[in-house]
């Protein structure tokens, strides 16, 4: 969640702790995997494994030593041993800080552009939530980069890592099973939970959506939420398209970010999970209005403080 520029946040209490619910790896196609939390909120990721005969590749990882321990039993289930590959969708944390638990086999690969921002932005998604029992997650940092694709095999089942940001974040990666149809999307798609591109692009995930519909999977196991079809791509789109829309209407009212969202009538986008992060994308979309190029850096510390503001108390993170 944090970026590598976040500046210091303030110390807001956290409301009372509510468990989340325990990650389940499920199948998705044959030798294909999906490992889903829900309910999909704050730090409650998805990550998924892909089980050729004799290796295996494991996509993204978990927020907690106990999260990526769980993740790890899962995957030892259908894989003893554990994975031969991690891949990284991205750099934040609940997508790579379980690293750990699997470098002692695994190599961790990721793009080019998400080695440097996992370096920089460091366990920082931490000092968010002080109160998350995060347990022993050491900052692993994968050892294998690309620019723009690379297609890894689990024996006979290929993996095509394809850079399809800034969406998200500035370096997107996504995971393509062609023979299975299967697409991991990272956090680029959502399911029943906000979409939120601060740190990346409004102009750039609507590309990125587009890149990811032709493909033409017919599973698509989103970062967060449940796991859906292709609608989840048009679901992510329409989000998006109503966020420029309520950019515009603020910008012609002169409002601020946080003004607009507390306006705004996000009609069926109002049940989604954290609805909090329209204040950030309202930020992102104001910036590509003015101008700054798809994936330029913004204030993610004061942007996360009026998310809190919002809100009315820091958001809830059961990871």
């Amino acid at each position: 969640m944090t970026g590598p520029t976040a500046a210091p946040l303030p110390q807001v209490p956290a409301p009372p702790p509510v468990p989340g619910g325990e990650g389940v790896l499920h199948p998705v196609a044959e030798g294909v995997y999906a490992f889903v939390q829900p309910d999909g909120g704050w730090c409650l990721n998805n990550a998924g494994l892909v089980a050729g005969r004799g290796r295996s590749v494991l996509v993204d990882t978990a927020a907690t030593e106990a999260r990526a321990r769980r993740l790890r039993e899962e995957v030892e289930r259908i894989v003893p041993g554990g994975p031969d590959l991690v891949v990284n969708t991205h750099f934040h944390g609940d997508h790579i800080f379980g690293n750990g638990q699997f470098s002692d086999r695994a190599v961790i690969v990721s793009h080019e552009g998400t080695r440097a921002d996992s370096g920089e932005a460091g366990l920082g998604l931490r000092q968010l939530w002080p109160d998350v029992e995060w347990g022993a997650t050491p900052l692993t940092l994968p050892t294998v980069t690309f620019r723009y694709t690379l297609t890894v095999h689990a024996e006979d089942l290929r993996v095509e890592l394809l850079h399809v940001g800034p969406a998200h974040t500035p370096d997107d990666v996504v995971a393509w099973v062609p023979e299975r149809s299967v697409l991991f999307t990272g956090d680029v798609v959502w399911s029943r939970v906000t979409p939120y591109v601060l740190m990346g692009s409004v102009s750039g995930s609507l590309l990125a959506l587009e890149r990811l519909r032709a493909l033409r999977a017919t599973t698509v196991v989103p970062g967060h939420g449940p796991v859906g079809g292709p609608e989840l791509i048009d679901e992510t789109e329409a989000y998006l398209r109503r966020l420029l829309e309520l950019a515009r209407e603020g910008r012609r009212a002169g409002r601020t970010p946080l003004e607009t969202a507390r306006a705004a009538d996000l009609g069926p986008f109002a049940a989604l999970v954290d609805p909090e992060r329209l204040v950030g994308n309202l930020h992102r979309a104001d910036a590509e209005l003015d101008g700054l190029a798809p994936g330029a850096r913004l204030d993610v510390g004061a942007s996360f403080r009026e998310m809190v503001a919002f809100h009315g108390g820091l958001p809830a993170c059961h990871a």
